[in-house]
């Protein structure tokens, strides 16, 4: 059974619950509203929680190294990523709401009327636009949050070096978020019947993951404790 059908079945059984800003909870608040009998927020958003904290911790390693004059020869490069860092972890925090707005669209889509041919179709339509939405922006994270390993990369081996083991959190969250997020994608991708659709985003999914095991490996290596 795809996340389609089985979320919004849940979510019909309990009634459902009115959109909210989880990037705006309190960190309780959005733990607990996900844990609640709400589907969403679900997988997506929490791999974009997960990719938020990570650019976080990026740039926190960062801003620990800007001004000590031990890391002078660096201070160019840790500003460059403090500022890259931080504009994606907004982009992650917008993703977050993002996720799980295309999933009450897959909703409001299978609540459309079906009681004519004509009728059913555009249900049909829309339930298929709605769903190629929801796989889309767990897409958009895996892929933003692909780019989080080259900044990791830099505080990790450049930054200061008594925060080296927050960066190392920050590659291990980001690999969680490129996977959490596209196995959120793959599933949606079962209930789409674009066959151009489906293999085009296989196959750039692909290319991201075959190496993002190596990558986060190469960079815990680095932190020697």
């Amino acid at each position: 059974i795809s996340t389609t059908t089985a979320r919004f079945t849940a979510c019909s059984e309990q009634g459902g619950k009115d959109p909210m800003e989880l990037r705006k909870l309190t960190v309780e608040g959005f733990i607990n509203e996900t844990a609640s009998s709400s589907p969403a927020p679900g997988g997506g958003s929490i791999a974009a929680l997960n990719a938020s904290s990570s650019a976080a911790l990026i740039a926190m390693v960062a801003n620990l190294t800007l001004g000590k004059e031990k890391y002078a020869a660096v201070e160019g490069d840790m500003k460059e990523v403090a500022a890259k860092a931080a504009a994606l972890k907004d982009d992650f925090l917008a993703l977050i709401d993002e996720d799980s707005n295309a999933f009450n669209k897959i909703m409001a889509a299978f609540k459309m009327p079906k009681d004519t041919d004509e009728a059913k179709k555009a249900r049909s339509a829309a339930i298929q636009d709605a769903t190629k939405g929801a796989a889309l922006v767990p897409f958009k994270v895996g892929q933003k949050a692909n780019e989080l390993f080259a900044l990791a990369e830099t505080v990790i081996t450049k930054g200061n070096q008594n925060a080296i083991t927050d960066g190392a959190v920050a590659a291990m969250n980001a690999r969680a978020a490129v996977r959490g997020a596209f196995l959120n994608v793959k599933i949606n991708l079962g209930s789409i019947k674009d066959a151009l659709f489906v293999e085009d985003l296989k196959k750039r999914m692909a290319e991201i993951e075959k190496d993002v095991d190596a990558r986060e490996k190469a960079l815990l290596d680095q932190v020697k404790l």
